[in-house]
């Protein structure tokens, strides 16, 4: 027990440690969102505030920051389609009070109408129940007298500042898609050097770590996904970033080929573990050494563009020599299906490239 005491420290130091890394990335990348939340919410309140006359306008500042909120996806639509939403939750219930009045019936009614309506509106659950805390608030608490849909005015004030924020202040998500772009290929970088070592010393532990790590790339293909969609969707309206459009286009390309590419690996790294029992394999070892250079190239040309072309470059040249009677002189069977397994996979990465996928397939030695 005394022996044990220093390295559960040691454990809980590190864990600590890791945990405030992590807190300290989540606030720093949430910087960009929260000031331009911060803003388009007080610009919201102003307006319904100093130019509309309406006294206290939560509700103009509440759904500012529904609408725009800290998630992944910020693309315009999604904001557009929540500040919709909950404005139509809010003109919905302010409809109901004029008719049926205030009281604890009421907020039943209210807000089973309200979750109902917000949840055909959108798939998203928090999406409802968002629109329902909004109508809550303007069942219970009191609003102003004699002014019919006042709250109302205040969510279409606070939608169509939260699109203009999102246009003229934008987060710019490519930070973060490039982010996801580098997490992914640094996951096929890892996972490609466990594949080279297994073939070049006939032991399969390293393909089972790499495979480990490879099943685990989908949510890491998911993330870009969504950050590189949100990019692309704010570029096209803002003025500040209208002109990243192509290098974003670029992104997109190269993330369907490292989609696709995810899958071939993950089968080729099941059928390394399979042959690297006990007899190194050179031939396959310089194979995949070349392949991953080839695929670092590629997620590196993505932040620096003076590699442009390096990678299709490496690639062709992988292509012509792809005859798997060559590499594998032997004949063996396991080991000509690797090579057979990797010509599609360099299909897909030369059509990442910009090539066409006919003239990728042209650069194949026959079968």
């Amino acid at each position: 027990m005394t022996d044990s005491a220093p390295l559960r420290r040691l454990a809980r130091r590190v864990r600590v440690r890791a945990q405030v890394r992590a807190a300290d990335r989540r606030a720093t990348e949430a910087l960009p969102a929260a000031l331009q939340i911060t803003v388009a919410a007080i610009v919201s309140y102003s307006i319904a505030h100093y130019l509309l006359g309406h006294p206290a306008p939560f509700v103009a500042v509440a759904v500012t920051i529904t609408s725009l909120g800290l998630t992944r996806d910020a693309r315009p639509r999604k904001v557009l389609e929540t500040a919709l939403g909950v404005t139509i939750g809010i003109a919905l219930s302010e409809l109901m009070v004029l008719v049926i009045g205030k009281g604890v019936w009421q907020v039943a009614i209210v807000l089973f109408v309200t979750l109902v309506v917000a949840r055909a509106f959108s798939p998203n659950p928090a999406f409802a129940i968002a629109a329902a805390v909004q109508s809550a608030i303007v069942v219970i608490v009191p609003g102003p007298v004699d002014a019919v849909f006042t709250r109302s005015i205040d969510a279409v004030v606070a939608g169509v500042i939260a699109l203009i924020v999102t246009a003229l202040i934008p987060r710019d998500p490519r930070r973060v898609a490039s982010r996801d772009a580098r997490l992914l290929f640094s996951v096929f970088h890892e996972s490609l050097a466990g594949a080279v070592e297994a073939l070049s010393l006939g032991t399969p532990a390293p393909a089972e770590l790499a495979l480990d790590r490879l099943r685990r790339t989908q949510s890491l293909v998911d993330d870009w996904r969504v950050s590189l969609d949100t990019a692309v969707s704010v570029a096209r309206i803002s003025p500040w970033l209208r002109r990243h459009l192509p290098e974003l286009r670029v992104q997109e390309r190269v993330l369907l080929g490292a989609d696709l590419a995810s899958r071939h690996l993950r089968t080729i790294t099941r059928r390394i573990g399979v042959i690297a029992h006990g007899t190194p394999r050179p031939n396959l070892a310089a194979l995949m050494a070349e392949l991953a250079n080839a695929i670092d190239l590629l997620g590196r040309e993505l932040d620096d563009r003076t590699l442009a072309g390096s990678s299709r470059t490496a690639l062709v040249d992988l292509a012509q020599r792809l005859d798997p009677a060559t590499l594998t002189p032997e004949g063996e069977l396991r080991e000509t299906l690797i090579v057979v397994l990797v010509r599609p996979l360099v299909v897909d990465l030369l059509v990442a490239t910009g090539m066409p996928v006919d003239d990728a397939r042209a650069l194949l030695p026959p079968v």
